[in-house]
């Protein structure tokens, strides 16, 4: 399996974790969107979910020209949102996407986007069809099945946590948004009515 390929897998394999989360807990995700003025309801976010997570499990088992596209489109709305988020200047608490660890939109997330979409489209551009790639011995096979899942975790890390380090860091030098300053507070990124949700780095 080629490294592009390789990465492409990562990005839909998010997709269906990303996709199954919110599909399983909208209330988030719903958050967020209302936040950035977007069509928010939880059947819509559910909606999207669950076609986000048949484009992932359609990408890893199948591939193909049309189904890369769409993981290359996925991303690219991702980073669209990301974007809008940091240009509306509201500090949300986290999209949903894995879980309810408060995660606020970074430029990180904008080039993690980006660098999946890529490959993602690359993938498309070359038809890749991922059981096709896979290699033929078992040991071959569980060894790249084991590079893709520490791919996964790294990728996890990089989205989740490393964003909340630097968001801290940024804090504590000064440099960011400070939450005496009434600016630098996190709004309450859950669906109007649900349980509150602090929206602490913590």
């Amino acid at each position: 399996m080629s490294v592009i390929l390789g990465l492409a897998v990562i990005a839909a394999a998010l997709l269906v974790v990303a996709g199954a989360q919110k599909l399983l807990d909208p209330t988030m995700t719903v958050g967020a969107l209302h936040a950035l003025r977007l069509p928010s309801s939880p059947g819509l976010v559910r909606l999207g979910s669950a076609a986000e997570l048949g484009v992932g499990v359609g990408a890893i088992v199948l591939g193909g020209r049309v189904v890369w596209a769409l993981v290359c489109l996925s991303y690219l709305a991702f980073s669209l949102l990301v974007t809008a988020a940091l240009r509306s200047g509201r500090m949300l608490g986290t999209c949903g996407c894995f879980g309810r660890d408060d995660t606020p939109p970074h430029v990180l997330h904008l080039g993690l986007n980006l660098a999946l979409a890529v490959a993602a489209g690359l993938a498309a551009i070359a038809g890749r069809m991922t059981l096709d790639e896979l290699p033929l011995s078992v040991g071959a096979r569980v060894a790249t099945a084991s590079l893709l899942v520490v791919g996964l975790v790294i990728s996890y890390a990089c989205y989740v946590k490393l964003p909340r380090v630097i968001a801290a860091a940024e804090v504590t030098s000064g440099r960011g948004a400070r939450p005496s300053s009434g600016r630098g507070s996190m709004p309450n990124t859950e669906a109007p009515g649900s349980t509150s949700h602090t929206g602490s780095l913590n």
